[in-house]
């Protein structure tokens, strides 16, 4: 039973990557469109490149999701079959898996690797930090001149 909750676990932190890449440009664009100041907050942006980039070099070097073979390791392990484990394993397969020739996913994850690339160059993060509401670092002084 363990190996079973460790597979869904690991397939609902499979999911929450690809949300995190997928919705993380949605949310990229809609920020710049609302003015979102948020969306270029400098951590965010450089995981979220960070994440699509490590997806996109794994399919280029062919090199299988570490997520998907530690899912199926534990789908073994539990005597399962791999990828058709409880209702929601199934489900949550059903939106990230699908049938097709590698390089058709390759392709795919370089196209958004460069959407993402893109969104960072044409709105990009913040490289400075705020001490307080309205007030911009300046070099190393942390003290402003109203105190």
């Amino acid at each position: 039973m363990i190996y079973h909750i460790l597979a869904d676990a690991v397939l609902i932190g499979h999911v929450m990557y690809v949300i995190f890449i997928v919705g993380g440009l949605v949310l990229i664009l809609l920020g710049a469109g609302f003015q979102w100041q948020w969306v270029k907050n400098f951590r965010f942006r450089a995981l979220h490149l960070a994440a699509i980039a490590l997806v996109v070099l794994q399919s280029w070097f062919q090199v299988i999701c570490p997520l998907t073979t530690l899912e199926m390791y534990f789908r073994e392990q539990g005597g399962q079959t791999p990828y058709s484990g409880t209702f929601m394993a199934h489900w949550l397969h059903q939106l990230l898996f699908y049938e097709a020739p590698f390089w058709v996913f390759s392709a795919g994850y370089t196209l958004f690797g460069l959407a993402v690339a893109a969104a960072w160059l044409l709105i990009p993060p913040r490289t400075h930090w705020r001490r307080n509401k309205g007030e911009k670092h300046q070099g190393g002084n942390t003290a402003s001149p109203e105190h």
